[in-house]
């Protein structure tokens, strides 16, 4: 954890320069309580918003680094878009919500929260200078995308190491944004293969201008998403009960990743006694199974246990196929698919939202199927999501798998056949209520890549099986709130314009 406020800079000299560099550009630094709740945004700095790009390199647009933008993402709402999928799409009476990742700015991702989460610790408290160093973002694709984009609005170098196998898409968006082609890096294999990120990272710090912010490790990205994602998850789901009377958050489903996502249901469960539900990829069960294996759930990470991940307060466990999410992104976004889900009696206002849904954001939501299924979720008892980021990401990866799976072309039978096999067939197979020993398991799997890989202290390790230790770092987001403060009155752009 970063140091507070209050306290010496961790490196003076470093905290002077970036002052410097923020008094020059006049970058203001939005404070977490500012994401939690965007009203609280001096009107004239939101006002001055209307007139900016939300896919710009413009500093401006940290402030809408949060889940209330509208689908414009120009504007913002009082309470966070989503959608709500009725039976006819899942098959399941109980209410399916989805958050929409795709209106955050630049990236269309919710990533973009994380990596600001994870690099203004350090530069309010001197531990990063952006004027000398390297920010480097191991990732599968949306997070080293959001760390580019952040990096590049606040003035310093961003590099992306990602696996070589990602869509396509996520490649051309980089080469749009960064200053030098090699500050892409391309690691082998495809989404499972993390420990190779690992492996490159590590030979990149032994330049100390490189400063590495590894997603899976970095509390502030659970932090954010426990008080931001989780706050707006609420708005949500309040905004329902107004609309339904007796409606509750039964549930809070999010593929694991990095294991930030679903620190908001650490908040619900807190508020509202939701059940968390922890999903990965089938083909490799390492929650499971302790298993291992590849597979194209592009954006969830695995065969490992993040250090960030709060496994002692996880109810379910639920693996979700690749053959799955791969021929459903083909049912959500071509038109015989669509006509399918139309004549089924899907609404058009939620056939309008599909092109929010990424491979990651269908397996979420088959998650949360299964775990409606699981738990006998009625009407009135709300499964929660997010989809993570849209379809856009993904169009090349549509045309690779009508090549393999469907070479006969995909056509009605093909679409009633994938919805009846892969929603409407969807079981409480390949998941698991977790018992004390059960979690317990599924933590001690993280010994192997965090104390003996990484070299995380043993006592640090191990202090993450208590709640005591998940609610104590919650102190951190007023400090670095005050920490924000503190910088931008010292770079003479705390007031508000």
């Amino acid at each position: 954890m970063t140091a507070g406020p209050g306290s010496a800079p961790a490196d003076r000299t470093a905290y002077e320069r970036t002052v410097g560099r923020f008094r020059e550009t006049r970058t203001v630094l939005p404070t977490f309580a500012e994401l939690i709740d965007p009203p609280t945004i001096p009107a004239a700095r939101r006002a001055a918003l209307a007139g900016v790009d939300p896919d710009a390199p413009d500093p401006r647009n940290l402030f809408r680094v949060h889940w209330h933008n509208s689908a414009d993402r120009r504007g913002d709402l009082p309470t966070p878009d989503h959608v709500v999928l009725p039976a006819a799409l899942t098959g399941v009476e109980a209410p399916i919500v989805v958050a929409l990742g795709d209106r955050f700015p630049m990236i269309a991702a919710h990533k973009v929260l994380a990596a600001y989460a994870c690099l203004v610790p350090r530069l309010v408290t001197g531990e990063f200078d952006p004027t000398t160093q390297r920010a480097i973002w191991p990732s599968t694709g949306n997070y080293c995308r959001g760390g580019v984009a952040i990096s590049r609005i606040l003035g310093c170098r961003g590099v992306a190491v990602l696996p070589e196998g990602m869509s396509r898409e996520r490649f051309e968006w980089l080469e749009r944004w960064v200053t030098d082609p090699a500050d892409i890096v391309r690691t082998p294999g495809t989404e499972s293969n993390v420990k190779e990120i690992y492996d490159t990272c590590a030979e990149l710090e032994r330049d100390p201008a490189n400063v590495i912010l590894n997603q899976f490790s970095e509390y502030g990205n659970h932090l954010v998403h426990w008080a931001v994602t989780g706050r707006a998850l609420e708005r949500v789901v309040e905004a329902l009960e107004d609309r339904m009377p007796g409606m509750r958050p039964a549930a809070f489903v999010s593929a694991t990743g990095s294991a930030g996502t679903i620190g908001a249901g650490d908040w619900l469960k807190d508020r509202h006694g939701t059940k968390i539900v922890a999903v990965e990829a089938l083909e490799c069960p390492t929650m499971l199974r302790n298993g291992f294996g590849e597979h194209n759930i592009q954006g969830i990470g695995d065969k490992h246990i993040p250090l960030i991940q709060n496994v002692m307060n996880t109810d379910l466990v639920v693996g979700i196929s690749d053959r799955a999410t791969d021929r459903l992104l083909v049912l959500l976004n071509t038109a015989v698919g669509r006509a399918h889900l139309a004549a089924r009696g899907v609404p058009d206002a939620v056939l309008a939202e599909l092109p929010a849904f990424g491979i990651s954001s269908i397996c979420n939501i088959l998650a949360a199927i299964k775990t409606a299924k699981q738990l006998g979720l009625g009407a009135h008892e709300a499964v929660v999501t997010v989809a993570t980021d849209g379809a856009a990401m993904y169009l090349t990866e549509v045309d690779k798998i009508l090549a393999r799976d469907f070479p006969g072309g995909f056509g009605a039978a093909q679409a009633a056949e994938t919805f009846g096999r892969y929603v409407l067939g969807a079981g409480t197979d390949d998941l698991l209520e977790l018992t004390p020993a059960e979690r317990e398991r599924i933590f001690n799997l993280g010994y192997f890549t965090w104390v003996e890989q990484q070299g995380v202290p043993f006592a640090d390790f191990v202090a993450r099986r208590d709640q005591s230790f998940w609610r104590g770092l919650r102190a951190s987001i007023p400090a670095w709130d005050d920490a924000i403060r503190e910088m931008n009155a010292r770079a003479g752009v705390g007031v508000a314009g």
